[in-house]
C-alpha cells in the first residue's frame, strides 16, 4: 500500500472530498480516486468517509492506493521508439494515432499495451491497472515526449515537479493565421466547455489556473509555426489557448471549423522537449524527440508555396 496523507487548505472547504485529493494529485484520474473511496480507502482525521464528504479547513486526509495487480491488458510487441531509459523511466517518443492508456471499449494498441511488453513487470503501479507507469499523456493526435516510470519512487517524485510546474515542456505547432506579436503568454483558466462535456474552454467561473508561453518560429502568411512552453498542464491546454487568442492549431476538429488544404490526420502538435530533475540522480536532464516526417514534409511544403 502507498500512504498519502495532506491537510485542507482554506481554499478547498466545502469541496468534495474526490476534488480536494484531484487538485493534490493530478496524475491521478478522478473515477479511479471515486474508487479508492468507495472501497473505504479514504480517511479524513482517521474516519473513512463517502464520496459526497465536503471538506473543511484543515482537515487531514489519509488515503491509502492500493498495490498494484495484474492488469487485464494484454502486453503488445508494439515497437517503440525510445529517446531515453534507465532504471527509474523511459522517455518514449509517441508516434501519430496512439491512444496513451486504455480505456473502456479501447485496451489494445495503447503505450500501456508497448511498454507492458518492453519494461515486463518493472512499471510503477500508483495509477491502477488502466494506467501502470503513466504519469502524464498527451492527445492520440499529438505526437512526442512521454515519461513512462517504472518504480513508484520515480512516479512519485515527477508527479510532484509536475504539479510544482518544474517540469520543462516545449511543444512545437502550426496554428492558423498570421500571429501578430513574436511572442506571447496566455494566463486563462481552463475547465469542461459548458455545453459540451466533450471538450474544454476558457472558463473563467469553474476552470483552473493555465498559463501558455509562446514563439514564433517561422511565418507563412495563413499560418504560423510556433514553440509553446506550458507552464501548467491542463487537459487540451494548447489548443484551448491558441484558439482562445484566434488561433487554433492546423487540422485541429475539435477547437476549430476551419478546413485545412493538407492531408492531416488531427491537430498539428508535437511535444518535442522535456527537461526534469533525474529522481534518481539529483541532477537535470532534458529529452528531445525530433520531428515526425508528418510534420516536416508539411514544413517544407508550407516554406515553398
Amino acid at each position: 500500500m502507498n500512504e498519502i496523507v495532506f491537510d485542507i487548505l482554506p481554499e478547498m472547504e466545502d469541496e468534495r472530498i474526490d476534488k480536494c485529493i484531484s487538485n493534490y494529485m493530478e496524475n491521478l484520474s478522478r473515477s479511479y480516486i471515486q474508487k479508492i473511496i468507495k472501497d473505504g480507502n479514504v480517511y479524513v482525521n482517521d474516519v473513512v468517509i463517502k464520496a459526497n464528504y465536503r471538506a473543511k479547513a484543515d482537515d487531514r486526509v489519509r488515503f491509502t492506493i492500493p498495490d498494484s495487480v495484474e492488469p487485464d491488458i494484454p502486453a503488445q510487441d508494439i515497437p517503440l521508439d525510445i529517446l531515453y531509459e534507465d532504471a527509474d523511466f523511459l522517455i518514449v517518443n509517441k508516434p501519430k494515432n496512439m491512444v496513451v492508456h486504455p480505456a473502456p471499449g479501447h485496451y489494445e494498441g495503447t503505450l500501456v499495451n508497448a511498454v507492458m511488453f518492453h519494461c515486463k513487470d518493472r512499471l510503477s503501479g500508483i495509477n491502477g491497472v488502466m494506467r501502470p507507469g503513466i504519469v502524464h499523456r498527451i492527445d492520440k493526435d499529438t505526437t512526442g515526449s512521454v515519461i513512462v516510470c517504472k518504480n513508484d519512487e520515480a512516479h512519485n517524485a515527477i508527479a510532484a515537479l509536475l504539479k510544482t510546474h518544474d517540469i520543462t515542456r516545449k511543444y512545437r505547432a502550426i496554428v492558423y493565421g498570421n500571429v501578430k506579436a513574436e511572442q506571447g503568454t496566455v494566463d486563462a483558466p481552463i475547465g469542461r466547455h459548458p455545453s459540451d462535456r466533450k471538450k474544454m474552454a476558457v472558463n473563467e467561473k469553474n476552470g483552473k489556473h493555465a498559463v501558455t508561453h509562446y514563439q514564433v518560429l517561422e511565418r507563412f502568411g495563413q499560418y504560423t509555426y510556433i514553440e509553446c512552453q506550458l507552464e501548467t498542464g491542463r487537459t487540451h491546454q494548447i489548443r484551448v489557448h491558441m484558439a482562445s487568442i484566434g488561433h487554433p492549431l492546423l487540422g485541429d476538429t475539435v477547437y476549430s471549423n476551419r478546413k485545412a488544404p493538407f492531408r492531416l490526420e488531427g491537430q498539428v502538435l508535437h511535444a518535442m522537449t522535456l527537461g526534469f530533475i533525474h529522481p534518481g540522480s539529483g541532477e537535470y536532464v532534458e529529452f528531445e524527440a525530433p520531428l515526425p516526417a508528418y510534420f516536416e514534409n508539411l514544413l517544407s511544403v508550407l516554406r515553398n508555396q
